[in-house]
């Protein structure tokens, strides 16, 4: 089980492998955020009050790192990873991409997520950070391999990265259809193991099992799963696939973040 910490009203669940690091998976309590997106809605792209948005991610990075400096994307399910270093961007400037890593104390990178996996990774010796957004799209495409490889351009090395999979959508939620079933399969035979029968032409596919063994397969020193479905606990969590479900007109999004101190 992972540890929960109540900081500031803000949720924050921990993985034990990043224990002495400031890092967190938020989810949707302890924001400013009302309607159908209520809580800390964190999603720029959300509709929200920009306020609330603004006052939700201040909110977010002081239960992780106070006064840390918040370096966030723009995010487009691909497989690409941007170093942050010297210059760290305003929101209106974030780049299109899918993870980042640093190896600046005091920078918090920050992946917004409503069912795709966060992953936030490490080396606490080589004082590198990663964090990566990985849906499906981004996680068959290599956005796990591209961060590690970000990583060790900056001095980490693989058998001391340690990784953790956070709040992602469970495979008991999460149908698929035949074509993407085929398109798992057609990478790798062994993919298979992370889809179960569902209804006629469909799958039930394990994105936290599937994004852990390819983290696993990349040869890092571990890999931490939290194990906590999005979809399943509202309270808790954003869902942009419930949100759909329920036909509700907008959804919100929740970050994860990890800093060096």
């Amino acid at each position: 089980m992972a540890e929960v910490v109540d900081s500031r009203t803000v949720e924050v669940n921990r993985a034990r492998l990043l224990d002495d690091l400031p890092h967190g998976f938020l989810g949707r309590r302890g924001g400013v955020s009302t309607g159908e997106v209520s809580g800390l809605n964190v999603g720029l792209g959300s509709g929200d009050d920009p306020a609330a948005i603004a006052e939700n991610r201040r909110r977010a990075v002081e239960a992780v790192l106070p006064g840390g400096q918040l370096a966030s994307m723009y995010q487009v399910h691909s497989a690409d990873c941007v170093t942050v270093g010297e210059h760290v961007w305003s929101d209106a400037e974030r780049p299109h991409a899918d993870a980042l890593v640093t190896d600046r104390p005091g920078v918090v990178l920050g992946v917004l997520t409503a069912d795709c996996a966060p992953v936030l990774l490490a080396d606490r010796a080589a004082g590198v950070v990663g964090a990566a957004h990985a849906g499906w799209k981004g996680a068959v495409a290599g956005v796990t391999d591209r961060t590690i490889a970000a990583m060790i351009s900056l001095g980490a090395e693989p058998s001391r990265i340690v990784a953790a999979v956070g709040p992602c959508i469970a495979a008991v939620s999460y149908e698929v259809d035949e074509g993407l079933h085929t398109r798992f399969l057609a990478q790798s035979a062994d993919n298979g193991q992370f889809f179960a029968e569902g209804r006629p032409r469909h799958w039930q596919f394990d994105l936290e099992a599937y994004v852990a063994a390819r983290l696993e397969a990349a040869g890092i020193g571990g890999v931490e799963r939290l194990g906590l479905d999005t979809y399943a606990q509202p309270e808790r969590f954003y869902s942009f696939r419930r949100a759909t479900h329920r036909a509700e007109a907008s959804y919100g999004r929740q970050f994860s973040l990890i800093a060096n101190r």
